[in-house]
């Protein structure tokens, strides 16, 4: 219960699925989250769970795709003990996904504005930190999608291929920081936005996977968890499918 124990966490799209399972176990380990989001409500509501279960969080309302949010998200975060220890960058635009000749500007700009910026905007602003301490750990919450083709979702498997390569590069530039840079991508994951059982992409997604089925927010959260923790003290720039085995077969 204390592998994250006195850490400081920012968990980026925090209020729902995945985002907020991380928040959660984090929590759970020891660390205190800001869980930030879009969604306020929901993202309260995150916040309030942990704190009823004994852990200790904040909501902080931020666009990640706004530069002026991230810095004011990462300072309160670091307002806590002059630290961040751990980035996970979680938040993503899922949206109407098109093939390439039905694909909108809109849905360009989206997929970038969230995915990479947002990824890009929180990263920038907690290296300062990380550098100064001599540590840190960012998770960088991808896709199969940018290992796989999949179909009529060009602008969203461009995004998330992109954060891949990001990964790489930040990874090179601040190991001698002692600063972890990792890639954690889920395949086909149960949410409130997923195919529902009986649906026929909902089997679909399951006859991809060597298990035979979906996996669960959770079990995102514990890949998640390894990677921030300290037993993940040598991996970097590390591609963590977190699929089923969807991406091996």
């Amino acid at each position: 219960m204390d592998r994250l124990k006195e850490k400081i966490a920012i968990v980026t799209g925090g209020a729902n699925g995945i985002g907020r399972a991380i928040a959660e176990l984090f929590a759970q380990e020891g660390a205190w989250v800001l869980v930030v989001d879009i969604e306020r409500e929901a993202g309260e509501a995150a916040a309030a769970a942990i704190a009823r279960n004994g852990g200790r969080a904040e909501f902080c309302y931020a666009d990640v795709s706004a530069p002026e949010d991230a810095a004011r998200a990462v300072r309160r975060a670091a307002d806590r003990n002059g630290r961040v220890d751990i980035l996970c960058n979680n938040a993503a635009y899922l949206g109407d996904f098109h093939a390439v000749v039905e694909s909108t500007a809109e849905e360009w700009e989206k997929c970038i504005r969230v995915a990479v910026m947002g990824t890009h905007h929180f990263t920038k602003e907690v290296l300062p930190f990380m550098m100064a301490q001599k540590s840190g750990s960012i998770v960088n919450v991808v896709s199969i999608q940018a290992m796989v083709g999949c179909m009529t979702s060009v602008a969203y498997t461009a995004t998330k291929a992109a954060l891949l390569g990001y990964t790489l590069s930040a990874a090179y530039d601040y190991g001698p920081h002692n600063i972890r840079i990792n890639s954690l991508c889920p395949g086909p994951i149960q949410t409130r936005i997923s195919p529902q059982p009986g649906e026929p992409h909902y089997k679909w997604q399951c006859d991809q996977t060597m298990l035979g089925r979906v996996g669960y927010p959770k079990e995102v959260a514990y890949a998640a968890l390894f990677l921030a923790s300290d037993e993940a003290s040598y991996v970097t720039g590390a591609t963590l499918p977190v699929d089923g085995g969807w991406t091996a077969k």
